[in-house]
């Protein structure tokens, strides 16, 4: 597989998380946990049919150190994340939670055979500033009972970014197992629910609906396109492009009349886009 492909595939996961917060509001009132246990689950079912199909069972049989950082950074991301959004305003959090992609892009650099590149730096820093004004449009209230909540975001992009360029280093580990981390994290959200959560289902066929699309895309295909960049596609401009996930996520949010437009968007879209096509400058003069 070339690296123009793999990095292709990179991307379509960006474009199935920015469907993550539509859907996720979409999908009514389920809590945290619950909702990471369902979605994970659909996610693991899809990889363990990928697998059987492929009669790839070896793919499973990994270290305990290829398991630990598969379910750390799936199960350990997303505790973070929903910890996060419990104890300080979304917005916030949020942008926090999207210093991901800036760190993935800083991290590469100490891979073997990887250097830190002025342009994938200024690309990283072109967006993350669009990324601040799309959420600073909202309004920021910074305040020290929020501290919790921010430091779990940040936290969380900093366990997400980890996980994504060690991922790296075990190229050699099949895609296919990532099947096996969506359904053990599927398992310790279930746990982590029935001690913290009361439960609460899906109240229409919408909701419903919603939780199996979050299950089949932005929690499912999108980890295995994920692992297919990270290991075989351009890390750091996967790293900048990411920036168009939080964009994105915003536009289905407007178009689906779950938030109101508003004018800051347009130039964040302009830096987004800048920032990536700076960071893209290596394969652009090679094509």
């Amino acid at each position: 597989m070339s690296t123009l492909r793999a990095t292709l595939i990179g991307f379509s996961a960006v474009l199935m998380w920015s469907l993550l917060a539509v859907l996720t509001v979409a999908s009514g009132r389920v809590p945290p946990f619950q909702l990471a246990a369902l979605t994970f689950a659909v996610g693991g079912v899809i990889g363990a049919a990928w697998v059987a199909r492929e009669r790839a069972w070896r793919a499973l049989r990994q270290k305990p150190q290829v398991w630990a950082l598969g379910v750390a950074g799936l199960f350990g991301y997303h505790a973070l994340y929903f910890f996060a959004l419990r104890l300080a305003p979304p917005a916030e959090a949020g942008l926090l939670n999207y210093f991901w992609p800036l760190l993935i892009v800083l991290f590469s650099s100490l891979l073997p055979g990887e250097r830190l590149r002025l342009y994938s730096v200024v690309g990283a820093l072109l967006g993350l500033s669009g990324t601040v004004i799309l959420f600073a449009g909202k309004g920021l209230a910074p305040a020290l009972d929020y501290v919790p909540g921010y430091s779990a975001a940040f936290c969380a992009a900093f366990v997400w970014a980890s996980y994504s360029v060690l991922s790296r280093r075990f190229a050699g580990v099949p895609t296919a197992a990532v099947a096996g981390f969506c359904l053990t994290t599927a398992a310790l959200a279930a746990l982590f629910h029935l001690v913290f959560e009361i439960t609460v289902w899906p109240e229409n066929a919408l909701q419903w609906f919603s939780v199996l699309a979050l299950g089949v895309g932005p929690v499912g295909i999108a980890f295995y396109a994920w692992d297919i960049g990270m290991k075989r596609g351009d890390i750091h401009l996967l790293g900048v492009a990411s920036y168009a996930a939080p964009i994105l996520s915003t536009l289905f949010l407007v178009l689906a009349g779950f938030a109101e437009p508003r004018a800051s968007l347009g130039l964040a879209a302009v830096l987004i886009a800048g920032g990536g096509f700076v960071a893209a400058r290596d394969m652009l003069r090679r094509k």
